[in-house]
Protein backbone atom coordinates (compact mmCIF):
# COMPACT_ATOMS: atom_id res chain seq x y z
CA UNK A 1 0.00 0.00 0.00
CA UNK A 2 0.86 3.56 -1.06
CA UNK A 3 2.34 5.83 1.74
CA UNK A 4 -0.32 9.02 1.57
CA UNK A 5 0.69 12.65 0.70
CA UNK A 6 0.78 15.66 3.22
CA UNK A 7 -2.97 16.84 1.96
CA UNK A 8 -3.80 12.97 2.10
CA UNK A 9 -2.47 12.28 5.36
CA UNK A 10 -4.34 15.43 6.94
CA UNK A 11 -7.95 14.37 5.66
CA UNK A 12 -7.11 10.85 6.60
CA UNK A 13 -6.21 12.04 10.21
CA UNK A 14 -9.79 14.07 10.38
CA UNK A 15 -11.65 11.00 9.49
CA UNK A 16 -9.63 8.58 12.06
CA UNK A 17 -10.68 11.07 14.52
CA UNK A 18 -14.09 11.57 13.96
CA UNK A 19 -16.46 8.32 15.33
CA UNK A 20 -19.19 9.49 12.38
CA UNK A 21 -18.79 9.54 8.57
CA UNK A 22 -18.10 13.30 7.36
CA UNK A 23 -19.12 14.85 4.11
CA UNK A 24 -16.63 16.83 1.89
CA UNK A 25 -18.18 19.99 3.38
CA UNK A 26 -17.15 18.53 6.81
CA UNK A 27 -13.48 17.94 5.79
CA UNK A 28 -12.97 20.86 4.25
CA UNK A 29 -14.41 22.86 6.85
CA UNK A 30 -12.04 21.43 9.13
CA UNK A 31 -9.13 21.68 6.87
CA UNK A 32 -9.70 25.49 6.72
CA UNK A 33 -8.72 25.85 10.29
CA UNK A 34 -5.05 25.05 9.47
CA UNK A 35 -4.71 25.55 5.46
CA UNK A 36 -6.17 27.50 2.87
CA UNK A 37 -7.83 24.97 0.05
CA UNK A 38 -10.74 25.14 -2.70
CA UNK A 39 -13.52 23.00 -1.75
CA UNK A 40 -12.96 20.97 -4.96
CA UNK A 41 -9.43 20.34 -3.50
CA UNK A 42 -10.83 18.23 -0.78
CA UNK A 43 -13.25 16.44 -3.03
CA UNK A 44 -10.60 15.53 -5.43
CA UNK A 45 -8.41 14.62 -2.36
CA UNK A 46 -11.66 12.60 -1.03
CA UNK A 47 -12.15 10.96 -3.92
CA UNK A 48 -8.23 10.02 -4.79
CA UNK A 49 -8.58 8.53 -0.99
CA UNK A 50 -11.84 6.19 -2.01
CA UNK A 51 -9.97 5.32 -5.37
CA UNK A 52 -7.21 3.71 -3.58
CA UNK A 53 -8.80 1.85 -1.25
CA UNK A 54 -8.35 4.07 1.86
CA UNK A 55 -11.32 5.74 2.06
CA UNK A 56 -15.31 3.98 1.88
CA UNK A 57 -17.92 6.42 1.04
CA UNK A 58 -21.96 6.17 1.16
CA UNK A 59 -24.20 8.22 -0.85
CA UNK A 60 -26.63 10.01 1.64
CA UNK A 61 -28.94 12.12 -0.26
CA UNK A 62 -26.87 14.41 -2.98
CA UNK A 63 -23.29 14.34 -0.51
CA UNK A 64 -20.95 11.56 -0.53
CA UNK A 65 -19.75 10.39 3.35
CA UNK A 66 -16.58 9.20 3.65
CA UNK A 67 -14.91 7.25 6.81
CA UNK A 68 -11.74 5.28 6.97
CA UNK A 69 -11.46 2.16 5.31
CA UNK A 70 -9.41 0.85 8.26
CA UNK A 71 -8.19 2.18 11.40
CA UNK A 72 -4.89 3.81 11.90
CA UNK A 73 -3.02 1.15 13.49
CA UNK A 74 -3.64 -1.11 10.84
CA UNK A 75 -2.65 1.78 8.13
CA UNK A 76 0.71 2.05 9.93
CA UNK A 77 1.22 -1.70 10.55
CA UNK A 78 0.46 -2.00 6.60
CA UNK A 79 2.75 0.76 5.83
CA UNK A 80 5.45 -0.65 7.87
CA UNK A 81 5.03 -4.26 6.23
CA UNK A 82 5.66 -2.56 3.31
CA UNK A 83 8.61 -1.19 4.20
CA UNK A 84 10.39 -4.14 5.71
CA UNK A 85 9.34 -6.40 2.66
CA UNK A 86 12.15 -3.78 0.44
CA UNK A 87 14.66 -5.16 3.46
CA UNK A 88 16.96 -8.43 3.48
CA UNK A 89 16.60 -10.99 6.91
CA UNK A 90 19.12 -9.39 8.86
CA UNK A 91 17.65 -5.61 8.39
CA UNK A 92 14.22 -6.43 9.70
CA UNK A 93 15.86 -8.11 12.46
CA UNK A 94 17.90 -4.85 13.28
CA UNK A 95 14.57 -2.94 12.82
CA UNK A 96 12.51 -5.33 14.98
CA UNK A 97 15.14 -5.09 17.66
CA UNK A 98 15.12 -1.19 17.90
CA UNK A 99 11.03 -1.22 17.71
CA UNK A 100 10.35 -4.04 20.34
CA UNK A 101 12.14 -2.26 22.92
CA UNK A 102 10.50 0.95 22.52
CA UNK A 103 7.04 -0.57 23.32
CA UNK A 104 8.23 -1.72 27.21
Amino acid sequence: MAVLGELEQAVMDILWNRPDPLSVRDVHELLAHDRDLAYTTVMTVLDRLAKKGFVLRNLDGRAWLYRPATSRATQVASEMLDLMDRLSADERREVLSRIVPALG
